[in-house]
């Protein structure tokens, strides 16, 4: 029977089936943070059940952490709890961590792949919606709820639905100052925010083929917002070259042998998908939100499309704007490069690269927050903070920062944000806050001229 690159991942890791219902799927990877994990932690405590698999367990402090004097106790009294909390639990049951300020510590999603921890062919879960991320590396990977997070510290599975299949193929050549942030913004515009409830998308194509890991890591990120479970992009030579000689990945002939075995879990010629979507790349443009979720996206040169739907007039009026309008010389007072969908290193050399000899617009605030103290230290390695210090921006420490309201980066109420992150909630970046979604490239233009422009005439 022909497979997709789904189905073999996932069927490999079941262990049993319920007669005409759910599966119990194992899990290679269970990556944790500060937020969801304290009540996992005190249910098996409570009921004298200990940790099964702690050496399948990676912590990291990321959500609640400042961006900024690191190195000073934590001002904030539930962050500080929730982070000391994370380091006791994780001592307690000789689990990883890699708490703030350790040269391993960043976002989640972010510092395990760039640690070698997320391989092809892998089940990973993490209490956090974007661990969807580590699909890049074809791993069947989801985020889970608090009660979850608990059967995995217990038993290392999940009993699981297996959802449908679904694949996105995009075929062409991205046109100039396309990035992938832009792709992914594109096809959750064109589907919407609901087109992949109850399956795995498979992203496929010669613009997927052609995209750098971290490009695929920001495209199966976002796949959480088209409603998917998660996403995938099947393992090449790029993804092999990626995790070769990473800290803790395979080596040698261990190695030879993982490749033979990656090489196989690409979706067989011929295999079926429960529904399927092209696009044309040559289509693609740069893109930004103009409402309050994902799917509300238009290109950078279009006005707000005309809907009477009520709850588009909700989002309007949230947010300021009109239908019919462009969003083009819209002045923006905040701008933040970061958050788990774009805080890599290749994200912040684009915005360097515009950025290098300008200098930023007295009205905004520029916020640039890289994903790991890793991407950190490449940035000053590479000479990038020379360049933002130069134009007037604000390079900060790696966390989660101003991608949610759960930490001190907030932007006011009232306020605009042209943001790289992954969602425009109502209050997503602080109570009355209005986030506009962006590519790094778009961010740091607006940065610039501290107003919306149309990058394309820049580039062309």
């Amino acid at each position: 029977m022909k497979k997709t690159l789904f189905d073999k991942v996932w069927d490999l890791h079941v262990v049993d089936t319920i007669e005409n219902g759910p599966q119990v799927l194992y899990i290679d990877r269970h990556l944790i943070h500060e937020v969801t994990s304290p009540q996992a932690f005190k249910e098996l405590e409570d009921r004298g059940i200990p940790v099964m698999r702690p050496k399948q367990i990676v912590a990291t402090a990321d959500h609640n952490t400042p961006t900024i004097n690191q190195h000073l106790p934590i001002k904030d009294v539930l962050s500080r709890n929730q982070l000391n909390q994370l380091s006791i639990n994780c001592k307690k049951n000789g689990i990883k961590l890699y708490q703030l300020g350790h040269k391993n510590n960043g976002i989640v999603h972010v510092m395990a792949p760039e640690l070698g921890i997320t391989q092809p062919g892998m089940t990973i879960v993490c209490g956090d919606s974007h661990t969807s991320t580590h699909g890049a590396f074809g791993t069947v990977a989801f985020g889970i709820g608090t009660s979850q997070v608990a059967q995995v510290f217990a038993s290392q599975c999940l009993l699981l639905t297996k959802p449908k299949s679904l694949r996105v193929t995009v075929n062409g050549t991205l046109k100039n100052g396309v990035l992938p942030k832009d792709v992914i913004l594109y096809i959750i515009a064109k589907l919407g925010t609901n087109a992949g409830t109850g399956y795995f998308c498979e992203y496929s194509g010669d613009v997927f083929k052609n995209m750098s890991m971290e490009g695929r890591m920001t495209v199966c990120n976002m796949s959480i917002e088209m409603g998917a479970r998660g996403g995938m992009i099947a393992p090449d030579e790029t993804t092999f070259e990626y995790i070769t000689g990473r800290e803790f990945a395979p080596s040698g002939n261990k190695l030879k042998r993982k490749i033979e075995y990656w090489k196989t879990l690409p979706t067989d010629e011929g295999a079926e998908f429960d529904k399927e979507y092209e696009f044309d790349a040559a289509d693609i443009a740069p893109m930004i939100t103009y409402g309050t979720n994902p799917g509300m996206g238009i290109k950078i040169t279009e006005n707000i499309p005309i809907d009477k739907n009520e709850s588009s007039l909700k989002s309007l009026e949230y947010m300021g704007f009109q239908q019919g309008e462009t969003l083009l010389n819209k002045p923006v007072n905040f701008v933040f490069i970061g958050s788990c969908t774009n805080s890599r290193i290749e994200d912040f050399r684009v915005a360097a690269n515009y950025i290098r000899g300008k200098q930023k617009a007295d009205n905004v605030t520029a916020w640039l927050v890289p994903g790991s103290k890793q991407v950190e230290s490449q940035i000053i390695a590479e000479g990038l903070k020379d360049i933002f210090d130069a134009a007037g921006f604000e390079l900060r420490q790696p966390g989660c920062s101003a991608c949610l309201a759960m930490n001190d980066d907030k932007i006011p109420q009232g306020e605009y944000c042209v943001s790289t992150s992954n969602r425009n909630f109502e209050g997503r970046q602080g109570q009355g806050s209005r986030t506009i979604l962006a590519s790094p490239l778009v961010a740091a233009a607006t940065a610039i001229e501290g107003k919306i422009i149309d990058i394309t005439k820049q580039l062309n």
